[in-house]
């Protein structure tokens, strides 16, 4: 079974997810998409894309796709696929909808259709349907709509990739490892000995540096969880059980010792006890010098270094967009559909199940009761006067922080931390260096 591959990711994360399936997957071809990266594979590259992927959400297989007007397009297309292929009528199902301008009036209807058809083609082949599970179904489905088309997956990852399978301990509003990845890939941090050592000064429950020092010691993203395709049929033959066995055992071969000193800590003695019982779980708890300290007076652990930090935003974010069309999503299990918005068909690939939020994906408060205004002023005086020969990589959807901490950015990389716009920035650190001038034509920073 052959087929096309769709790797849904963060909006903005696409080239960096197409370079890391060029890495995983020498040789294969693939082209990235709104909202994705899409390559020709099949049942050995979804296994190793599962296991090995640190940026993409789910490894969706593609088994059905046409133009559509009704539900009843949507049956149609249901019925057009051999389920009998993939599950029996023991085993159980799940439909998922995400749209984009779908005309239809009901994504809730649309999902009943589809298993409808499901049920329809197992019936009449094997006498028998398989039943309905919301929670942990052994054929999870993934329709999307456009405004006239209509593709299906089978969703081969079951649970969201940024669920490695160690976090247990968290804060408030952790940051999804895929993010934390996303962040590392775009500064181009690899763990390698030349990349030097990484600092999270404010790590909360330590996903950056967890996902830090996993890369560093060569661990696959997936190493500790189980996929939904471990349950379906085509993976289910001699062959392929043998070829996820051997996957799993290269993983695990490739395992090492970190070659750089990767530093966390934050200033609640909650959280880096947090940090430091996921890092145990994460297999990484050795690679990870975590310090309790307060990130306005925390000296730099060498002479220079990366930092990589997604600090308190200190008041309520709202989500907020302009571009495209409001996104809705459904499940077979029922429940309201929300338009969601801004990011039209890149958000449309978020979890299908995400709700939207009102507040920031980080911490909202300053220990010391600080304003954000006053903090981020603190912060910069703080690495001008002691880190210099630094690079601070700083995720924030506030667009003028540069101008807030009086500090030029050398780079912005445009990222999504769900429904919410943020900016990677970066910041080059020289001792005593303040932000320059403005440029003269804004427009053309992002």
């Amino acid at each position: 079974m052959n087929s096309a591959l769709f790797l849904p990711c963060a909006a903005g994360v696409e080239g960096l997810l197409a370079g890391e399936v060029a890495r995983l997957l020498p040789g294969a071809a693939a082209s990235t998409r709104r909202g994705g990266v899409e390559l020709a594979g099949g049942a050995h590259e979804a296994m190793a894309l599962n296991l090995g992927s640190r940026l993409a959400q789910r490894v969706l297989w593609r088994v059905a796709e046409a133009p559509y007007r009704s539900e009843d397009d949507l049956y149609a297309l249901a019925c057009s696929v051999r389920w009998a292929d993939w599950v029996t009528p023991t085993q159980t199902i799940k439909v998922d909808v995400t749209a984009q301008r779908a005309p239809l009036k009901s994504l809730n209807f649309a999902a009943l259709r589809i298993k409808d058809g499901v049920c329809d083609v197992m019936r009449e082949a094997a006498g028998a349907r398989p039943s309905v599970d919301t929670r942990r179904p052994d054929l999870p489905l993934l329709l999307h709509l456009t405004e006239r088309h209509a593709t299906l997956y089978v969703d081969t990852s079951g649970e969201a990739l940024f669920k490695r399978g160690w976090r247990e301990d968290k804060g408030e509003a952790p940051l999804k490892e895929t993010l934390a990845a996303a962040m590392l890939a775009a500064a181009g941090w690899q763990g390698r000995e030349s990349d030097g050592p990484l600092l999270d000064p404010v790590c909360g429950s330590g996903t950056i540096a967890i996902e830090a020092a996993q890369i560093a010691c060569g661990i696959a993203a997936g190493s500790q969880r189980r996929f939904a395709f471990e349950r379906l049929t085509p993976f289910r033959e001699t062959g392929m059980q043998r070829q996820w066995r051997d996957l799993r055992e290269a993983a695990r071969a490739a395992e090492h010792a970190s070659a750089v000193p990767i530093h966390a800590g934050d200033v609640s003695f909650r959280m880096t006890d947090f940090a430091a019982r996921n890092a145990e779980r994460a297999g990484v708890r050795s690679a990870i010098d975590l310090k309790t300290a307060d990130v306005l007076q925390r000296l730099p652990p060498a002479e220079h270094g990366t930092m990589m930090l997604n600090p308190p935003y200190g008041e309520r974010i709202e989500p907020k967009g302009s571009r495209g069309e409001p996104v809705q999503r459904s499940g077979s299990r029922g429940g309201t559909e929300q338009p969601l918005g801004p990011r039209a068909e890149a958000e449309s690939w978020l979890d299908p199940h995400d709700q939207p939020v009102h507040r920031s994906g980080a911490r909202e408060g300053f220990e010391d009761g600080a304003s954000a205004q006053d903090f981020f002023a603190r912060l910069a005086a703080h690495w001008k006067r002691t880190y210099p020969g630094w690079t601070a990589w700083v995720l924030s959807p506030d667009m003028k922080l540069p101008q807030a901490m009086r500090l030029k950015e050398s780079q912005r990389v445009p990222m999504w931390n769900g429904p919410i716009e943020c900016r990677l920035f970066r910041f080059d650190m020289v001792a005593g260096s303040m932000r320059a001038d403005p440029p003269a034509d804004a427009s053309q920073r992002a």
